[in-house]
């Protein structure tokens, strides 16, 4: 159940970001400071959600880039005025949308699990 919890709020949480940068070039995203701010947040907040899901499960869906979702939140608490826009706006449109599906694969599957019947048969 923790795992769903974090896969869902991890998931809103990308959801917020494309939502804030739906239509806006990287000019309009640079130029902002409270655009960059709150998807900086929520890009840290993903970080923080990430490591909390623990290894064995991480193990289990090794193609998300876990340890990288948590390396961005540590370069981003601890060097928030190094922070290269440019790289995190080639995150938010390039990573968050694999991501994006990559969480719901996740969701499907443990919802095709919680569901399935115990099979014999296998």
């Amino acid at each position: 159940m923790k795992h769903k919890t974090m896969i869902k709020k991890i998931a809103g949480c990308i959801d917020k970001v494309l939502r804030y940068c739906d239509g806006v070039s990287y000019e309009g995203f640079s130029a902002n400071q409270q655009l960059i701010e709150a998807c900086v947040f929520n890009l840290s907040q993903i970080g923080e959600l990430a490591n909390k899901i623990d290894d064995e499960f991480k193990a289990s869906y090794a193609d998300v880039p876990w340890k990288e979702l948590y390396g961005l939140r540590n370069r981003i608490i601890h060097d928030y005025e190094g922070i290269n826009f440019l790289l995190i706006w080639s995150i938010i449109k390039d990573d968050l949308p694999k991501l994006k599906e990559q969480l719901a694969a996740i969701e499907d599957d443990t919802m095709s699990h919680r569901f399935r019947s115990p099979s014999t048969s296998d």
